[in-house]
């Protein structure tokens, strides 16, 4: 544009802290980025955690987020020369196209950012979601899936949601005490019939990752840190964690915690609210959806958030006075409302059919080695699964594997900022809850030093039902704020100290986070459906009330059949399975994995792994036609690719005589021998 045609902006439209730029003889006024105020600076981390979550004085959102002032001073000096040259409305030929980083294109930045993290650890599934899965252990998915299926009968056909007989027949599942996932399931009902429940399982995980660090973004951006850079840094370690990578491999229902970060903020708002029925109410509706999740993360949430606040009251008791009521009011609503709303459903978990009370021992002494919380976890950069032998239950519950780095880290954060109360509170909960999940004894590479504070917790109504080394995600999302928080407090420093805080912040985030950066989940390829379930062969032989018994029968180590049940909608019923049930099929037992044992399911089980063909006798043949009758077996399938499919061929052929090949399966019809009119 010519010298003549320009204009100076007056003066007093500069924003403070701008400079005069001299072009020709005009002078025109461009903005500096203006400098993160100081009462910014001086905020206690008090204000952020609790008072400025109160409903009854919002905080306003500070300049240290990064955004821009408005109107911006270039668009008026550009306005100006417009206006001046007659050309108002056309923008001059030689003016470049510039982004300008907005509060909204910052969050959608961050958030695609998560969901392509997740993208790349689901990657190896995403390439063929019907014949891969996560290497190791392959049951959980196809349970999964069976609950996805599960969902589209919801939907669809009015089935009943908290029971169901289609597995384990006669005697079904209580899927209420099984993490059923209908909060999930539901939604992706339309997924799951588009592109079936292998697709709608690795999709859910997929967006149980990139969801979860979103939610924690959203309400640490805006509601307890207010800095998006801090609040991105510990949204992403509370969304791709060790923890949350491990359990990537096989329990979106875990994963899944995009809910918790609102409940989070939604108590700390009833400790200061001036509506606090409406508030409880609003709690009410999150808690109850969380509660078709999973019940346990949510047990984990409300705890943790009693030990939170008793450590704060502990600090500063003269909270107590303002948050009693309050909170007392909203907790009661909540309670009221979460109460009416989850009555029939917690019955038919606790007292309906098929329920059970606590797990088996070996669950409950799930714990984690201490040295667990100084390796990198398996499914991470620095990660290797033989090295975390013995230091966790199995490679789906590694859930502490912070690092050495990282450990050092949040240990010095704590020290760094050991005068703010918030930071005192979070470090006290995390570590609580890492101490509950060494489990009952407590070990150190997989030696047992004593006996842990867990043991006297164990026995106790519903803790009977936990896992214990799960404790050890909550002690992730107390290292996660402590990461946003130090990411926060470096940030708004100012003068010589602000650049060496900002650059010790960066290197030290590199050094505790890149041995614990996610990787792809290693995958291994699982045998398909057989042709005779996709092209509905088995109609033929299948009626209603009728079973269809794989060999060997489903079971917590043998779930590929329930695979093939979710591929068709659940139209047939199979006997056993993988799931959560009383022992002996006996309500209100303790729980264990599968139903009533199988004396021909072990029979099978075991000619499976051995490849021996047992000599069979008079009695164990009479045997296994009575349990064919109590299944009400239709048919019996074997897969011709069965691992060790000779054996069992002729261990089955000695029990019900010849079957016949039919596509890729061996096929014995037995409607004449379990006919129970007969």
């Amino acid at each position: 544009m010519p010298a003549e045609t320009r204009a100076s902006t007056p003066a007093a439209d500069a924003p403070t802290g701008s400079r005069s730029v001299t072009e020709g003889s005009p002078q025109v006024t461009r903005p500096e980025p203006s400098p993160t105020p100081a009462a910014d600076a001086s905020a206690p981390a008090t204000e952020d955690m609790v008072q400025a979550t109160g409903a009854s004085a919002p905080a306003a959102v500070p300049a240290a987020e990064g955004t821009a002032p408005a109107p911006a001073a270039e668009d008026t000096v550009r306005a100006v020369k417009d206006a001046a040259a007659g050309t108002e409305d056309a923008a001059p030929a030689g003016r470049r196209w510039r982004w300008r980083w907005t509060r909204r294109r910052i969050d959608l930045v961050v958030y695609a950012g998560f969901l392509l993290a997740a993208i790349w650890v689901t990657s190896g599934i995403w390439a063929d979601p019907a014949g891969r899965v996560a290497a190791l252990y392959s049951s959980d998915p196809a349970q999964v899936q069976f609950f996805l299926a599960h969902s589209v009968r919801v939907v669809l056909h009015g089935e009943f949601p908290f029971y169901t007989e289609q597995f384990n027949y006669p005697d079904g599942v209580n899927l209420m005490a099984n993490t059923a996932i209908l909060a999930l399931g539901i939604p992706m009902v339309p997924v799951t019939l588009l592109f079936g429940p292998a697709v709608s399982f690795v999709a859910l995980v997929t967006l149980g990752l990139a969801g979860t660090a979103a939610a924690w973004y959203r309400v640490l951006s805006r509601h307890l840190v207010r800095h998006r850079p801090a609040a991105a840094v510990g949204a992403w370690f509370c969304g791709f964690s060790p923890a949350m990578l491990s359990h990537a491999n096989w329990h979106p229902n875990i994963i899944s915690q995009f809910l918790l970060p609102f409940i989070v903020w939604r108590v700390l708002v009833l400790t200061r609210s001036t509506r606090p029925v409406r508030d409880g109410a609003l709690l009410a509706l999150l808690v109850t959806v969380q509660a078709f999740i999973n019940e346990e993360i949510l047990l984990f949430t409300a705890m943790a958030l009693g030990v939170f606040l008793l450590a704060v009251l502990v600090q500063q008791r003269e909270r107590w006075a303002v948050a009693r009521r309050p909170l007392g009011v909203g907790l009661a609503v909540c309670a009221v409302l979460t109460g009416a709303l989850l009555a029939y459903p917690l019955w038919v978990q606790f007292a309906g059919p098929m329920a059970y009370h606590g797990l088996s021992d070996a669950v409950r002494d799930y714990g984690n080695d201490i040295a667990a919380f100084f390796a990198p976890g398996s499914p991470t950069f620095g990660g290797n699964e033989r090295a975390n032998v013995n230091l966790a239950p199995n490679y789906s519950e590694e859930n502490a594997f912070f690092g050495w780095s990282l450990s050092l880290l949040a240990v010095g954060i704590v020290i760094w900022l050991r005068r703010d109360v918030m930071v005192r509170a979070l470090a006290a909960t995390g570590l609580f809850f890492a101490v509950l999940s060494l489990g009952e004894r407590i070990s150190w590479w997989d030696r047992d030093l004593i006996t842990g504070p867990w043991d006297l917790l164990v026995r106790l109504p519903l803790l009977d039902a936990v896992v214990p080394t799960r404790f050890g995600l909550i002690t992730s999302v107390t290292v996660a704020v402590l990461l946003a928080y130090a990411v926060r407090r470096a940030w708004v420093l100012h003068g010589v100290e602000r650049r060496t805080a900002r650059t010790l912040t960066a290197a030290g985030l590199v050094f505790a986070l890149l041995p614990i950066a996610p990787m792809p989940l290693r995958v291994t390829t699982r045998p398909p459906v057989p042709e005779f379930i996709t092209a509905d062969r088995w109609r033929q032989y299948v009626g209603p009330d009728q079973t269809l018994v794989s060999v060997p029968v489903p079971a917590m180590g043998n779930t590929d059949p329930m695979r093939w049940a979710a591929s068709t909608g659940l139209d047939f019923k199979i006997p056993g399975g993988y799931f959560l049930a009383p022992r002996n099929g006996v309500t209100g037992d303790p729980g264990r994995f599968g139903g009533r044992r199988s004396g021909i399911g072990e029979l099978l089980a075991d000619v499976a792994s051995t490849g021996r063909t047992p000599k069979l006798d008079d009695r164990q043949r009479r045997r296994f036609l009575d349990e064919l009758r109590h299944w009400n077996a239709a048919v019996v399938v074997l897969p011709l690719d069965e691992q060790n499919a000779e054996p069992l061929r002729r261990t089955v052929e000695q029990l019900v005589g010849p079957g016949r090949q039919e596509l890729d399966v061996w096929v014995w019809d037995v409607r004449t021998l379990t006919d129970r009119s007969a």
